[in-house]
């Protein structure tokens, strides 16, 4: 992986030195809460519902083991003991204290770590495939891409005050597991008559405006990315909306001059800007790539893996539901689940993130993924080693077999924490999947993706869930929407609204009979609910919904 350089130590440090000094203003009062704002904003530093929050990068979803150490470090000495890991694949904190947040960026630069650009009207946090160099239908690693992306965007002079943030997102896979067209900027690397190249997606994105990006260039070759990265955002930057903020997105700007016209801008100021970009790139890129070397795998004896699948359930169970196939022979990919029936979605304490740090040190090559479905990643774990691992990850409450499954749900922190919300996540979520673990169901039902925002903002990704619940205020009460037949794989869909919300203490239920039709109407065990919807539409689960409700209250 990655690791910073003399340049980058140095960027960090003095930012954390600014930052320092401009929190002590604030403390003393020399600066007002308004002048202090987009000071803060530019660290990753948030005013929520009830105290401050730190959002902290993590860049493209990988970790080392000395760096999760150093996320339960300042979880328990500045925080609460946990940390939050996010659909952005950073961690965030809610509890600190305004005159500790300066040391906790110390802490973060000790390993490498910052907060910068977490927040504000710039290019966020870079995300990718949390497979990335483990996948088995990977065309290529991802990350040094995105590692590129990161460098070429990090203070750059013309993007630190865009019409609104801006979000890029990098696959190197066949399949999407990085919700690309969901992203102002979607990347795939792709292979054309032999060449290695990328398929550019622009102008996705949800929130109250939910849109599909589209293709604005089929195939670019490699040398190419980073000039014209710099045309879109540059031509972004000059059409975007400044005059209503609900509008100033890059969906928006596609939207009202249409992807013909934002291609030929594109193009033109791609034309202009290219040689300007004299080889330098590449040679970073060159130089990027080889701190991506795969480790060593090894062809390690598979014996007690295939003993314990075959003589304990409950490591089957977890084999079944938490592994997937690995590019090496003989390895596995291990995804943790952060999402024990009646947990927190993405919460992890102190104590598991040093477990998860430890079995990555002894089990997985020193590496951890963050997913933007807020779990972690061990992406490269012999098999022989996954009893011990199993074992490990149990004893820390950490090996709960759902992933895909009806518990694995992605929520946003809603009205627990967030100033914007306008209803609660956690409690739903939580609700719904105690529900379905009493009812001993999910296994029967499948790969099913349920996704809960507290807003309108869409943090929770709610319009790509298979079924996606959003929560507003309606008259000073939580009313919950349900949309249905949402994907944010390489499929994109935005979900159907069904219909009226529903109150708080009728959700759960509501979803109920939902996953009770589609038990009736699937062909059989092998379709999904996603297949089911799309092969029957919405009316049948619109009526599961609401018909029996007008029978009960006739």
């Amino acid at each position: 992986m990655y690791h910073y350089n003399d340049f980058d130590t140095a960027f960090v440090r003095n930012r954390v030195a600014q930052f320092r000094a401009q929190v002590g203003r604030r403390i003393d009062g020399s600066l007002t809460e308004d002048e202090f704002k987009p000071l803060r904003l530019m660290n990753g530093l948030y005013l929520q519902l009830h105290a401050y929050m730190l959002r902290v990068a993590i860049p493209y979803g990988t970790l080392n083991s000395r760096q999760m150490h150093q996320l339960a470090m300042i979880a328990d000495r500045w925080d609460r003991g946990y940390g939050h890991f996010t659909t952005r694949q950073n961690i965030q904190y809610n509890w600190p204290k305004l005159r500790d947040v300066p040391d906790m960026l110390e802490a973060l630069a000790d390993v490498g770590m910052h907060a910068i650009q977490t927040s504000g009207n710039t290019i966020r946090n870079v995300t990718a495939d949390h497979f990335a160099g483990a996948a088995a239908d990977e065309v290529a690693d991802p990350r040094p891409v995105a590692e590129l992306l990161r460098q070429w965007s990090t203070d750059h002079p013309e993007f630190q005050f865009l019409p609104r943030k801006f979000k890029i997102a990098v696959t190197g896979a066949k399949a999407d597991r990085a919700v690309i067209r969901s992203h102002d900027i979607g990347i795939q690397i792709i292979e054309k008559d032999g060449e290695t190249g990328y398929r550019i997606i622009i102008g996705g994105g949800l929130g109250r405006t939910p849109m599909v990006g589209k293709v604005i260039r089929d195939f670019l070759p490699s040398a190419d990315l980073l000039p014209y990265a710099e045309a879109i955002v540059s031509v972004y930057n000059q059409l975007g909306r400044r005059d209503n903020k609900f509008k100033a997105r890059v969906k928006i700007t596609v939207h009202e001059h249409g992807i013909d016209e934002i291609r030929r801008l594109v193009e033109e100021r791609f034309a202009l800007i290219r040689s300007g970009f004299s080889g330098v790139d590449q040679q970073l890129l060159n130089g990027i790539e080889a701190a991506f070397a795969p480790p060593a795998f090894d062809a390690a004896p598979i014996g007690p893996y295939a003993a314990a699948y075959g003589a304990d359930p409950v490591f089957r169970s977890w084999a079944d539901t938490n592994l997937s196939r690995h590019r090496a022979p003989g390895y596995a990919i291990v995804s943790i689940s952060l999402k024990k029936h009646g947990a927190t979605p993405g919460d992890a304490s102190s104590k598991q993130m040093r477990v998860m740090a430890d079995l990555a040190e002894r089990f997985g090559h020193d590496e951890l993924r963050i997913s933007h479905e807020q779990n972690v990643i061990l992406p490269h774990v012999r098999q022989g080693d996954l009893p011990a691992v199993h074992a490990a990850l149990k004893a820390a409450d950490l090996a709960t077999a759902n992933i895909g499954l009806i518990s694995d749900i992605i929520a946003c922190p809603g009205m627990d924490y967030c100033a914007l919300a306008t209803a609660r996540s956690i409690p739903v979520a939580q609700e719904i999947a105690t529900r379905f673990d009493e009812l001993k169901l999910e296994h029967e039902i499948g790969p099913l993706k349920i996704k809960i925002s507290g807003c309108i903002n869409a943090c929770g990704h709610h319009h790509v869930g298979h079924i996606g619940i959003l929560g507003l205020d309606r008259a000073g009460v939580e009313n919950y929407q349900i949309t249905l037949g949402g994907d944010g794989t390489e499929t994109t869909v935005i979900g159907e609204r069904a219909g009226p919300g529903f109150a708080a203490d009728a959700i759960v239920p509501a979803v109920e009979r939902l996953i009770r039709a589609y038990l009736f109407l699937r062909s059989g065990p092998g379709e999904t609910f996603l297949q089911t919807y799309r092969r029957l539409g919405l009316s049948p689960f619109k009526s599961a919904l609401y018909d029996e409700v007008r029978a009960d209250a006739a």
